[in-house]
């Protein structure tokens, strides 16, 4: 019989401050490599990662005391990264009413303010993004390894 492989599971809750980004950054580094992700691929996701974890820092807590929570689900051929907060929401489906469709828009057509989730679409293959007033927001990603000369 064939062994199943389950999923690996990465945690890390950190304070809503700036300098803990680069600590998410340098663990995606860390899990990407091991799956075999490229260097480029890696360079992409840090990106994503990046800002969404910036977007709650900068915008879901009023005050310092904030925490954001970020897993990392590891899979034998693709990542996914989710980043969570429990802070105030930014109303995500007002502004990002049709952010399904991303792929195909110019990044002259994108508003002031969405440019991160732009970025996130752009470089991820799953992006999605979930926020309720008063319960926090939850940006979810994933990303797929590239087989040698397989085109996105």
């Amino acid at each position: 019989m064939a062994e199943v492989k389950t999923k690996q599971q990465v945690k890390l809750s950190l304070p809503a401050q700036a300098d803990y980004v680069d600590v998410v950054r340098l663990t995606l580094y860390g899990i990407a490599s091991r799956i075999g992700f490229s260097y480029e691929e890696i360079e992409d996701m840090k990106v994503a990662v990046s800002e969404a974890c910036n977007n709650a820092v900068l915008y879901a807590y009023s005050q310092e005391g904030g925490v954001v929570d970020v897993t990392f689900d590891i899979g034998e051929h693709e990542l996914e990264l989710t980043i969570r907060d429990q802070g105030s929401s930014f109303m995500a489906n007002d502004k990002l009413g049709h952010a399904t469709g991303w792929h195909d828009t110019q990044l002259d057509d994108v508003q002031a303010g969405g440019l991160g989730f732009y970025l996130m679409q752009a470089l991820m293959d799953d992006v999605s993004i979930s926020s309720q007033e008063g319960r926090g927001t939850e940006v979810k990603m994933m990303k797929r390894v590239l087989a040698i000369g397989e085109v996105k």
